[in-house]
C-alpha cells in the first residue's frame, strides 16, 4: 500500500518547513535511511529521511514552504496506483482546515488533481548524491550543482550550509551576490546585512521563530531588570594563569558560564520556568549560550554546566558554536535550557538588556570588560569592570532574589577559585 509522506516536526518550535531541494526524483528506489530532501526549519537546514521502502511515486512540493504535517510525497511499489491514498490525505487536510484547526491544507502547496507520475520529475535532480561525493569531493544538492554550472561558479569554492556541509540552493545565491562570503564563514554580522541594502528579502524560518517566540516572551512575561558591575581583575589574572600551560585557551565567556552554573545551584528560584498554573524549579543546570549566525540567533545548550570543568565547557561551547554557524545543530542540542546567557562583550558593548528565552525565567546579558578609573580604599586607580544585567520574569523571580543571585555571581567572578569548590 502506498505511503503518504508528510512534513515532520523537526524542532519543538517548527510550524512549517521549506523544501530546499529533493535528493531523490520520481521513480527512484528508496530504502529506510535514504535522504529524500533538504528541509530548512526555523533552526537549521536538515535532511528528510525515509522510513519506508519502495519507489518515490509522487512529489507534491518541489520547492518552498510546507506546513507541519503537510503532504510532501508518496512512496510505494513500482508503478503502484497511489491516487486514492493521495486524494484521501489531501481531503483530510482540507477538512481539518475548514474546521478551524491549526493544520494547514496541503492543497495550498500540492496539486489538488491527480498528476501522472511522469510529470513529477524534479528538474535537475539526476541523483541523490553523486559517487564523487562519496569519494571525498564536494557535496552538493543536484539543484545547487545545476545552478553553479549555469552561473559559471566553481562549486568547490562555495561553503555549504546544509546537512553535513552539503551545498544547497541558498549557498549558490549567497555566493553569487557576494563571492567572498561563500568561502569562509563571516563572523562580521553587520557586513552580511550590508549586502542586503535596498533589497526586500523573504523572512526565513529562523527569523519567523525568533519573532514569534521572543514576541510572546516580551509581551506575556513581565520583565524587570537588575544591573550589577563586577570587578574582573582577579578573573583576568586567573585566566592568564590557566592559559599559560597549554590549550585549550579558556575564555572569559567560559568562566561566566561556569560561574553562572555554580550560582544557579545556590539560587534555584532563578533556575526555574513559569508553566501557567505551576512553577518548575529545575534540579539540573542547563545553560543556553546565544550564538549570532547570519540568519539570526541560535541557542545551543551546555548541560550540567555547574558540574563541568572550564576545559570541558570551553570545548563544548566552541563545538556547538561552530555547528550553529554551519547550521548543523541538532534539535536536542538546542532544547532543555533552564537559563540563558547572551554575551556582547566581544563587540565592545558596555551594557544592554536581553529578552527572556522561553521556557527560562531569566537571561543574563553580559557586557564587555572596560578599563576605567575606580576608587579603592579611598584611592583612584585603574580597574577592569564588567556590567551584567539580569532580565527576570516577575511571575517567578522577585527583585531581591535577582539581586542575591547577582551578588553570588559577582562573588564567584571576583574570587574565581570559589567556582571550583
Amino acid at each position: 500500500m502506498a505511503e503518504v509522506i508528510r512534513m515532520p516536526r523537526l524542532s519543538d518550535t517548527m510550524e512549517e518547513g521549506v523544501i530546499v531541494g529533493w535528493l531523490k526524483k520520481v521513480g527512484d528506489e528508496v530504502e529506510p535511511g535514504d535522504i529524500l530532501a533538504e528541509v530548512e526549519t526555523d533552526k537549521a537546514t536538515m535532511e528528510l529521511e525515509s522510513y519506508h521502502e519502495g519507489y518515490l511515486l509522487h512529489i507534491g512540493v518541489k520547492e518552498g514552504p510546507v506546513p507541519v504535517n503537510g503532504v510532501l510525497a508518496v512512496i510505494g511499489e513500482k508503478d503502484e496506483a497511489y491516487q486514492e491514498e493521495l486524494n484521501a490525505a489531501l481531503a483530510s487536510d482540507s477538512a481539518a482546515a475548514n474546521n478551524g484547526t491549526e493544520e494547514v491544507s496541503a492543497a495550498e502547496s500540492a496539486p489538488t488533481e491527480t498528476i501522472p507520475s511522469g510529470d513529477d520529475e524534479v528538474p535537475g535532480s539526476d541523483s541523490a548524491i553523486t559517487a564523487d561525493d562519496e569519494d571525498g569531493r564536494v557535496k552538493a544538492s543536484p539543484l545547487a550543482r545545476k545552478m553553479a554550472k549555469e552561473q559559471g561558479i566553481d562549486i568547490s569554492k562555495v561553503r555549504g550550509s546544509g546537512a553535513q556541509g552539503r551545498i544547497v540552493k541558498q549557498d549558490i545565491l549567497s555566493y553569487k551576490d557576494d563571492p567572498s562570503a561563500g568561502q569562509t564563514y563571516n563572523t562580521d554580522v553587520s557586513r552580511t546585512y550590508q549586502t542586503l541594502e535596498g533589497k526586500e528579502v523573504p523572512v526565513s524560518q529562523m527569523r519567523k521563530a525568533i519573532a514569534r517566540r521572543l514576541g510572546e516572551s516580551k509581551f506575556s512575561a513581565p520583565h524587570f531588570y537588575v544591573t550589577m558591575e563586577i570587578d574582573m581583575t582577579a578573573a583576568i589574572e586567573s585566566r592568564k594563569a590557566l592559559n599559560v600551560s597549554a590549550p585549550p585557551k579558556i575564555s572569559f565567556n567560559d568562566m561566566i558560564v561556569k560561574a553562572v552554573g555554580s550560582a544557579l545551584k545556590q539560587h534555584p528560584a532563578v533556575n526555574a520556568s513559569w508553566l501557567g498554573d505551576k512553577i518548575s524549579y529545575h534540579g539540573e543546570v542547563h545553560i543556553g549560550v546565544a550564538v549570532a549566525v547570519e540568519d539570526g540567533l541560535l541557542v545551543p545548550v551546555i548541560r550540567h554546566a555547574d558540574q563541568k570543568p572550564l576545559s570541558v565547557i570551553n570545548a563544548e561551547v566552541k563545538a556547538l558554536a561552530d555547528k550553529a554557524r554551519d547550521k548543523k545543530l541538532q534539535p536536542d542540542e538546542m532544547q532543555g535550557n533552564t537559563f540563558t546567557i547572551s554575551n556582547l562583550g566581544m563587540f565592545s558593548v558596555e551594557e544592554f538588556t536581553a529578552i527572556i528565552n522561553p521556557p527560562d525565567a531569566a537571561i543574563l546579558a553580559v557586557g564587555g570588560i572596560i578599563e576605567k578609573p575606580v576608587v579603592k580604599n579611598g584611592q583612584i586607580e585603574i580597574g577592569h569592570r564588567m556590567k551584567v544585567t539580569l532580565s527576570s520574569d516577575h511571575r517567578v523571580v522577585d527583585g531581591a532574589t535577582a539581586a542575591q543571585f547577582l551578588l553570588t555571581l559577582k562573588d564567584m567572578l571576583e574570587h574565581p577559585v570559589r567556582m571550583l569548590l
